[in-house]
């Protein structure tokens, strides 16, 4: 059993929806931003960054994993799905699971952040971030030109991506012209694990979400 510590934002999504891919069983624990749950001592006991997403493999002696990149790669290979096996497959998927780790998850949190939440509007700090989004979103939509997933296969790497990219327009983002990122946003959309995992955790309360992730995204 996995106990699943999140909220309703893109790190948190890439989790839910991979054990929703793998039939994993797992309990939701809903985190409050606005109530700081995330700096909780006891939960940062599980992860002492104080984010989400993070887990707990209660079948693996209470095993944590934090960082979403971390937590997707453990899970796929305690299952042995959703990661090639073989080991220039492996790295491919890899590379693109850090692609988005280390670059459209920063510079779309960026955009967000001035583009919706920063309480001065910073032309350039908007124009900085959301230009620097289009760029990744080209070097994706060369990929996926190409192949059907960004690793070939279905794997990790796309489910990392999808959920920032789906949020494209809230970040002021275009996907226009980009006919492989479309196409590809198409599939994963199509994909019923894909929406169970989006519905994880419900979200009850849109006003205190969307209040609790300004507060965590501008301190």
């Amino acid at each position: 059993m996995i106990d699943l510590y999140t909220a309703a934002t893109p790190n948190g999504h890439k989790v839910s929806i991979v054990l929703e891919e793998l039939g994993m069983p797992y309990t939701v624990h809903a985190l409050s931003f606005d109530k700081k749950e995330q700096k909780a001592p006891a939960f940062l006991k599980i992860n002492p960054n104080g984010r989400i997403p993070a887990i707990v493999d209660r079948a693996n002696g209470d095993f944590a994993v934090f960082e979403s990149g971390a937590i997707l790669i453990y899970l796929a290979e305690l299952s042995g799905k959703l990661l090639p096996k073989d080991p220039k497959g492996r790295s491919v998927a890899i590379q693109w699971l850090m692609f988005q780790m280390g670059g459209i998850g920063p510079m779309q949190g960026q955009a967000n952040v001035f583009f919706r939440y920063f309480p001065e509007k910073l032309q350039g700090a908007i124009d900085r971030y959301q230009h620097e989004t289009r760029r990744l979103y080209e070097v994706l939509n060369t990929r996926l030109e190409t192949v059907e997933f960004l690793a070939d296969e279905y794997s990790i790497a796309d489910i990392a991506t999808y959920p920032w990219v789906r949020g494209h327009e809230w970040s002021g983002v275009s996907v226009e012209g980009l006919p492989g990122l479309q196409r590809w946003m198409a599939a994963m959309e199509a994909r019923p694990a894909v929406q169970r995992g989006l519905q994880i955790p419900p979200r009850t309360d849109d006003a205190n979400v969307v209040k609790g992730a300004q507060a965590m995204l501008i301190r």
